[in-house]
């Protein structure tokens, strides 16, 4: 099938969704985006993002956003600083660095210059899908949670990492990874906090030790966010005897298990607005791959889930953009899919074990 005519349905409004669908619109290609959050702005969309030359900005570029990603981007907060525990003395950093030209921009941010360069309901807000099905000719059915379904030529599942589009490729689950993130944040810290402010500075700050680490990372309008970072079981809080509900419990217990570091790093507990939220890590087996089947495919987490250390989102991004390319160039639907897994596989699945090399480095076992 030409895939200029295709009925091309992307589940999920994330990064490397919407990259594909903002690629092929300025191609004038059709796309449906299927979202099953209720609305742009229904949750959360997490920290700061460093896009990287190589990966992200290349999608940007084909976007035509990076100019306007430069505009709203922060290059002053791509600096990344490793600091003692106990006394908060900067350390030198080892191992290899990303590229220097990686500016930083909050995730929601991002995800926005998406979404205000698509058509008008482009994206499907609150339509949930529940899975793929078949229907023997190379087309598919998705199945969405309000008993309605919809047929599409190309069905591509940029649904994160809990896919409901993954099963019909592949029967992998994420696995826990031993490490878990508990995030809060600080509101105004430059006005409200200014020591904090001036030992954060610009950019991300890491203290790690055995089993555990503390990282902050600088957002937007002087915005904090947190993570205290443990290896641990993954309902760690049952054995603690502590209610993730209860703030007051959950910085207490998080006080004790850093007890004896710099009380600075320690105010970044103290000190948070709102919640804790817990956060363990999942990641998808490495390699992960598939046998190629007609008409369905996936892209960022749903493909290769991976530790969060600055790769997934330029990595999603970047799968949207040469998926774009390969249905634009390629003569047929299937030859363009067939392109962009034989490219995208091997790359992600170099990246995955890169990763988790990474989230060992950040979280030792010991401080051998």
């Amino acid at each position: 099938m030409n895939s200029a005519h295709a009925r091309i349905a992307v589940v999920g409004a994330g990064l490397g969704g919407l990259a594909l669908a903002r690629i092929l619109q300025l191609h004038g290609r059709s796309v449906t985006v299927f979202e099953r959050e209720a609305a742009t702005g229904a949750r959360p969309q997490g920290g700061s993002l460093d896009i990287h030359g190589g990966t992200g900005q290349v999608a940007l570029r084909a976007a035509g956003l990076l100019d306007r990603f430069r505009a709203l981007a922060r290059p002053e907060d791509q600096v990344w600083r490793v600091v003692d525990p106990v006394t908060a003395a900067v350390l030198p950093l080892s191992g290899p660095q990303h590229d220097d030209d990686s500016p930083e921009i909050d995730r929601g941010q991002l995800r926005g210059l998406f979404l205000d360069s698509l058509t008008e309901d482009t994206v499907r807000w609150g339509r949930a899908v529940t899975g793929a099905t078949p229907l023997g000719d190379g087309s598919w059915r998705l199945r969405l949670d309000d008993g309605t379904t919809e047929d599409a030529d190309l069905v591509v599942g940029a649904d994160g990492a809990w896919s409901r589009i993954r099963p019909a490729l592949s029967d992998a689950a994420p696995g826990y990874t031993g490490v878990t993130l508990v995030e809060t944040g600080l509101d105004d810290c430059d006005t409200r906090h200014p020591a904090l402010a001036r030992m954060v500075g610009n950019g991300t700050v890491l203290a790690t030790a055995a089993g555990k680490a503390l990282l902050v990372q600088r957002n937007s309008n002087g915005h904090f966010r947190v993570y205290a970072t443990l290896r641990a079981p993954l309902n760690w809080q049952l054995a603690a005897d502590v209610d993730l509900g209860d703030a007051t419990a959950v910085r207490a217990h998080l006080l004790k298990m850093f007890d004896g570091w710099d009380n600075n790093l320690l105010d970044l507990l103290r000190h948070h607005d709102g919640e804790f939220v817990n956060r363990p890590l999942f990641v998808l087996p490495v390699p992960h791959t598939w046998e190629h089947r007609p008409g369905i495919t996936l892209l960022g987490d749903a493909a290769h889930l991976m530790p969060p250390v600055g790769l997934g989102a330029n990595l999603a991004m970047l799968d949207g953009s040469d998926l774009a390319r390969a249905l634009l160039t390629e003569s047929t639907l299937d030859e363009a899919v067939r392109a962009y897994e034989d490219l995208m596989l091997p790359r992600s699945a170099r990246a995955a074990a890169d990763c988790a090399g990474v989230l060992d480095d950040l979280i030792p076992l010991t401080d051998d």
